[in-house]
């Protein structure tokens, strides 16, 4: 079993910036991704950006230019810094882990709110 749960959400103005923490536990030497989705209000959940084992990443392309992802192995935290904040970025945001031969995420956080103010 892995466990995360994420932290760090909270209300910020347009253009301002947010760093997202999802701290990892249990078998993490099965984690080959952990990403960071979201789900908006009447929309569905979307994946916003993944780091793999290896440190390789890859961004949505609303994410690409504003939102870094990034990892502490000692920490076994995955940090979401999200700067250039928009309003459609207002979403409960998810932080996920996905295993070694599996083809879906297993593991999901509880959420963590992010309200962007125009």
């Amino acid at each position: 079993q892995v466990q995360v749960a994420e932290s760090g959400g909270g209300l910020v103005q347009a253009g301002g910036s947010l760093r997202l923490s999802c701290v990892t536990s249990g078998r993490l030497f099965q984690v080959y991704v952990v990403a960071w989705h979201r789900q908006a209000p009447g929309k569905e959940r979307e994946l916003v950006a993944l780091i793999r084992r290896d440190d390789s990443t890859t961004y949505a392309d609303s994410a690409k230019g504003r939102f870094t992802i990034s990892k502490d192995t000692a920490k076994n935290t995955v940090y979401l810094q999200m700067n250039s904040l928009k309003p459609e970025d207002t979403a409960v945001y998810y932080c996920a882990a996905l295993e070694y031969g599996r083809m879906q995420y297993d593991y999901w956080g509880q959420g963590t709110q992010v309200t962007v103010s125009s």
